[in-house]
């Protein structure tokens, strides 16, 4: 990297904001100058855990001339006001997942940061992790052929036996689809480039839900949004995918992400992670070959999608975890919902481009 790592601020300390923090420490493009919070001790706390030299409210946060890029980890239904009073502070955004709850307010954000010249870039990033970094290179290379099917299931039971707030994954801007469905749709754009069109079914299957976590454990969470979601997706490739994400299931074998082409079958890992097992399966040969690992990123990485931004942006080049592709994985969030409910097929207006892989010079 060339000259004085770019400083970010971050905005929100929840659960989330400790990996961003621990991780901003590994990549040599940023440095975390200032962590705020409405609860001005939350921020404290994390500043004092982690090391960073200030802890603030957002106002301050947003008047610190320094602070060239943000990162909003608020719940989701702040994401695009927050966003906005980024931007507006002349500051780049890189927010959590998802873009925003609906086309309105995430297209805002993209339109805001091109009058100002600013950048807009969104979770995830595990899209750049090692292990589908390699399916990507398998892909490309044509070990499967012409991708033409692909199958991804997000199954679970909800958050409410291990996080200590979950009531949000419940409300708008929640549920299965746009909390977890975002990992799985930016790894399928990422490997197979957008989507045109979907058609899906979904349902909320049950209306309550109770909290067995600490420290709200008995209370009642009403349920806002669709629970259960299966949507098929059809890219502009040509590829067909089945995506099924869910809250209502307790347990499953089902496969995380799979591509199957002309020629053969990758299986791939879980897109909420880094690396994990990639195998392949080639027409003619008995079964699954183990493929070793691109150098890359292991383990817990989040974080790279910013540095790779702040680097971007001093070299003037695209970003990879970038708005365009948020907007676009928003835009077919909403579309599912929109075709479950009332069973027309959805055309998808937005897209974006392709990812490029990414270079060994991130790896820090």
């Amino acid at each position: 990297m060339n000259g004085q790592p770019t400083r970010i601020g971050i905005i929100g300390c929840g659960n989330i904001s400790s990996i961003y923090l621990k991780n901003a420490r590994r990549f040599e493009a940023i440095t975390v100058a200032a962590c705020a919070d409405l609860d001005l001790a939350r921020a404290q706390a994390k500043a004092a855990e982690f090391g960073v030299d200030r802890a603030c409210t957002v106002e301050e946060l947003l008047a610190d001339p320094t602070i060239e890029l943000v990162v909003n980890l608020t719940i989701p239904q702040a994401h695009a006001a927050v966003g906005q009073a980024v931007l507006a502070a002349g500051k780049s955004l890189y927010t959590e997942k998802p873009l925003a709850l609906d086309r309105e307010d995430g297209q805002a954000l993209l339109e805001k940061a091109r009058e100002r010249s600013l950048r807009v870039g969104g979770a995830p990033d595990t899209f750049l992790g090692a292990g589908l970094q390699t399916g990507r290179k398998l892909i490309d290379d044509g070990a499967i052929g012409e991708p033409v099917a692909a199958i991804a299931h997000m199954l679970c039971h909800g958050h409410e036996s291990w996080h200590p707030d979950p009531a949000f994954y419940y409300q708008r801007g929640g549920g299965p689809l746009f909390d977890m469905g975002p990992y799985y749709l930016t790894a399928l754009v990422a490997l197979l480039g957008p989507v045109c069109s979907v058609t899906g079914a979904a349902r909320a299957s049950f209306p309550e839900r109770t909290i067995t976590s600490q420290p709200r454990k008995g209370e009642k969470i009403t349920v806002e949004v669709p629970t259960h979601s299966a949507a098929v997706l059809q890219f502009a490739t040509g590829t067909i995918a089945t995506l099924l994400t869910s809250f209502d299931v307790w347990k499953s074998d089902a496969p995380l992400l799979e591509i199957h082409g002309s020629t053969g079958s990758l299986s791939l890992p879980d897109p909420n992670g880094f690396d994990g097992p990639v195998r392949l399966h080639r027409a003619g040969e008995p079964g699954w070959s183990e493929i070793p690992l691109v150098p890359g990123l292991r383990g817990n990485s989040r974080g790279i999608g910013v540095a790779d931004m702040a680097e971007a942006i001093r070299n003037g080049r695209p970003h990879r975890a970038s708005g365009d592709l948020a907007y676009h994985v928003l835009d077919v969030m909403q579309a599912i919902h929109e075709t479950a409910a009332d069973g027309q097929r959805r055309t998808i207006e937005s897209t974006c481009e392709r990812p490029e892989a990414l270079t060994g010079d991130m790896l820090v």
